[in-house]
């Protein structure tokens, strides 16, 4: 697909996520620096949705959306994709506590929130449970690619929501895809109906079972990324 994602909704999904986007803006704990509706709906909602401009995730049964935050790009996803189950991971517990209230107030069914880290689910019932996952934390392409590579099945992708590209993260991802069994595919730019001028996708794929070691303790992803 192409265009704006966001214009293709049914005129009852994006009252659900106005009514959402309303709900941020009335949140009084700090979960998202944008609160204001008419620019969250760009920075969160259009943003999110640029996603389903790969067809593995529109077709996905599964997705787990990794470090949610206030539960984007999550959220959008649950209300466009209403035959996925899509799983919300955050580790703080006051985010997770928004997430749950927007899913009853937009009435989203097919969306779980769990306050875990994304490790300790990949450790436990989400190990290989996944088509897909999502992940626009900040966090360096390395270490998204190792948090997600215990959750996928086998054939399943990463989609990596990442601003102006960065050709020594681009190496190092390169360099650490045959240890965490993920291949890079491709890199689609959506700045023009994203958040930012310069957002990019980053889509990566399982191609081998889950290594053996991974997922590594809790953090080391991050403080001692592959590659």
């Amino acid at each position: 697909m192409s265009g704006d994602p966001a214009a293709a909704l049914a005129p009852a999904d994006r009252a659900r996520l106005e009514a959402v986007l309303d709900l941020l803006a009335a949140e009084r704990a700090s979960v998202s620096s944008v609160t204001n509706p008419a620019r969250a709906w760009r920075v969160h909602v259009a943003d999110s949705l640029t996603g389903l401009d790969v067809e593995d995730l529109r077709e996905a049964s599964a997705i787990a959306d990794i470090g949610s935050g206030a539960g984007f790009p999550g959220l959008p996803l649950a209300i466009a994709l209403p035959a996925a189950r899509v799983d919300l991971i955050e580790s703080v517990g006051r985010k997770c506590g928004f997430i749950e209230r927007a899913v009853d107030t937009a009435r989203i069914s097919n969306a779980r929130v769990f306050n875990r880290r994304s490790e300790e689910l990949a450790a436990g019932e989400g190990r290989e449970a996944y088509d897909a996952v999502t992940a626009r934390a900040v966090g360096r392409l390395s270490t998204l690619a190792e948090l997600a590579s215990p959750l996928l099945r086998e054939g399943g992708v990463l989609i990596a929501w990442k601003g102006r590209r960065n050709a020594e993260e681009e190496a190092q991802v390169d360099r650490a895809a045959k240890t965490l069994a993920m291949r890079p595919e491709r890199i689609l730019a959506v700045g023009p109906y994203a958040g930012s001028e310069h957002r990019h996708l980053h889509v990566l794929r399982k191609i081998d079972p889950t290594p053996a070691g991974l997922p590594r303790r809790a953090g080391m992803a991050k403080k001692r990324p592959h590659g």
